[in-house]
């Protein structure tokens, strides 16, 4: 193999495919990354048995070849490289990688015991990059953390015909945002539970193109999404388990009392302040009133914080507390100049959407549901 490849270009190509790759793989091999040079362009791969990545970029191809070498590693030298453009040679042994003045030499690993890529399903349906990109970022902070219940780590993906939903929860909040797309089969219906994670990187990455869905089986344990976009091909398992019914916890538009409306920068700010003095575990307290929302933060023993917003009250006053940093995500999440909240009863989920001006309505393709804080006494 022999090929000349711009810097830039595969330092981002090599970049991507690796932050897909174990960091202490269960099987060796799938630390490499497979690197395949024909038909004037490199084809980069990556595979752990659970997702896959592949993506390629054009480049002056002297001899064709294919080698599978550190994926990490790689990406580590590419990025590195002086010059505008790298250099990759070599054959089954060893691979020279260089760029300037620079060069390096990495061992290869064997190709035979490499897994082949899974093969991705059959279209299901075509939406615009950019706009799935935006719903999967403004779901992705209410997902879980904690591996040990992975069903809460996923964003679901609920088709029903030329719609598209994203779903996500920790159980202590919910996002949801409904999108148009263009499906192949317009009756077609389906559920699937995407990794979180996997999912805002893969649309991220192909953002500005149009993104091929292909959602394989959902039979339990036996699904497989894939997503093709702007050159790059990515797979994942679907996540097992039962995603709880959580769309009941959006209130209904007869069931509120109050609503309110503020600048979302001006909120921002004013929580990130009086969130300085709030203990991890303890509420922010709004106090919604007479034109004002109120926050405080802190108690008596120690430090204490409390600053005024301006707001449009709708409905009788009220009071309610938030844990700070699912407030500042759920706000984040707007891209919106305002902000609109809905309240039912204080001690009720709390529904959170954005608005393009003051005057607007909320419409019903987003939510962001905040379970409220015990106030204390």
């Amino acid at each position: 193999m022999k090929v000349r490849v711009g810097r830039e270009v595969l330092a981002e190509a090599v970049g991507w495919v690796a932050r897909g790759l174990p960091s202490r793989p269960s099987v060796p091999i799938l630390a490499g990354m497979l690197v395949e040079a024909a038909d004037g362009q490199v084809t980069l791969s990556g595979f752990d048995y659970e997702s896959s990545a592949q993506v390629s970029v054009p480049a002056e191809v002297a001899d064709e070849g294919r080698v599978l070498v550190s994926g990490r590693l790689l990406s580590d030298i590419c990025r590195s490289m002086p010059g505008g453009s790298v250099d990759l040679s070599g054959e089954a042994a060893r691979v020279q990688v260089s760029s300037g003045a620079a060069r390096f030499v990495l061992h290869t690993l064997p190709l035979d015991e490499y897994p082949p890529l899974p093969e991705i399903p059959a279209a299901t349906g075509v939406v615009d990059g950019d706009v799935l990109a935006r719903a999967v970022h403004q779901v992705a902070s209410a997902a879980g953390r904690d591996d040990t219940l992975p069903v809460f780590t996923g964003i679901r993906l609920e088709i029903r015909g030329s719609t598209l939903s994203l779903l996500a929860t920790d159980r202590y909040r919910l996002a949801v945002r409904t999108i148009l797309w263009e499906p192949v089969d317009a009756t077609f219906e389906a559920n699937a539970l995407v990794p979180a994670k996997l999912l805002g990187d893969v649309t991220k990455a192909m953002a500005g193109h149009d993104i091929t869905l292909a959602l394989g089986s959902t039979r339990t344990g036996d699904g497989l999404i894939g997503f093709e976009g702007g050159g790059r091909h990515a797979t994942s398992r679907l996540i097992d388990g039962e995603f709880p019914k959580v769309r009941g916890l959006i209130p209904a538009d007869s069931a509120i009392a109050s609503t309110v409306t503020v600048q979302t920068a001006a909120l921002v700010e004013a929580v990130k302040r009086v969130a300085l003095v709030a203990e991890r575990s303890a509420p922010v307290r709004l106090t919604f009133e007479d034109g004002t929302a109120t926050l405080d933060a802190g108690n008596g023993e120690e430090a204490q914080a409390s600053e005024a917003v301006e707001i449009t009250l709708g409905g009788e006053p009220i009071v309610a507390g938030f844990n700070a940093g699912y407030l500042l995500d759920g706000l984040a999440s707007l891209g919106t100049p305002f902000a609109h909240f809905a309240f039912t009863q204080p001690t009720k989920p709390a529904n959170l959407t954005g608005l393009a001006s003051p005057d607007d309505r909320p419409t019903p393709d987003s939510a962001y549901i905040l379970m409220p804080m015990r106030l204390p006494t």
